[in-house]
């Protein structure tokens, strides 16, 4: 029996994003409580709600402080760049092998960086891509981060000092990959990536 390696997962990833299908039925808009439109904070002409989304709204509570908690961590204004938020959660993705993030994540971070060549180095070659110091120094502490929260120890912060990480930035960084590390659980619990076919 041959057992993949860390890198021939990530090999496997892609930009590409997957359908992503529930296994719990997602709220229908058009039958919605007002409490649940209150916590999706949408109104009920609006269809661009994510199939994720309206099965969270299942457990209104909970969609309560989600959404605005993830809007803080991702959007944020300050610290750590979009794309950079973007680059800690793809790390924690990897770890947690969920490939729909994984390709939402490596998307975006190619969108907001307006560069392809870290998402290309990283399916390609792995978890030791050749890299830039600070991309470096990110990836490796999103992945220690999710992998096992003890692995990110002093000496990986002071990495990502040496690499040019602010105290804000290095906050930013451990929650956008501490809520992809939650939150690619989640995700796998409830539904599956599926490949478009075509």
């Amino acid at each position: 029996m041959t057992v993949k390696t860390n890198d021939d997962i990530i090999r496997r990833f892609t930009r590409n994003v997957p359908e992503w299908r529930p296994r719990v039925t997602p709220v229908k808009l058009a039958e919605a409580t007002q409490e649940q439109l209150d916590a999706l904070q949408v109104t009920p002409s609006n269809t661009k709600v994510s199939d994720y989304v309206l099965v969270l709204a299942h457990d209104v509570e909970t969609l309560k402080v989600r959404s605005p908690l993830f809007n803080a961590i991702m959007y944020g204004k300050g610290g750590l760049s979009r794309a950079e938020r973007e680059l800690g959660a793809l790390a924690a993705s990897i770890v947690n092998h969920c490939i729909y993030c994984a390709a939402v994540h490596a998307d975006r971070h190619a969108q907001l960086s307006k560069d392809k060549t870290v998402t290309d180095k990283l399916f390609a070659m792995g978890e030791k891509a050749d890299l830039g110091p600070r991309d470096r120094a990110i990836l490796d502490f999103g992945m220690r981060l999710a992998r096992t929260p003890q692995q990110a120890t002093a000496q990986e912060v002071a990495k990502l000092r040496e690499a040019g990480l602010d105290e804000g930035e290095i906050l930013d960084l451990i929650l956008s990959t501490a809520l992809f590390s939650w939150a690619n659980r989640l995700m796998h619990i409830l539904g599956d990536p599926v490949r478009k076919s075509g």
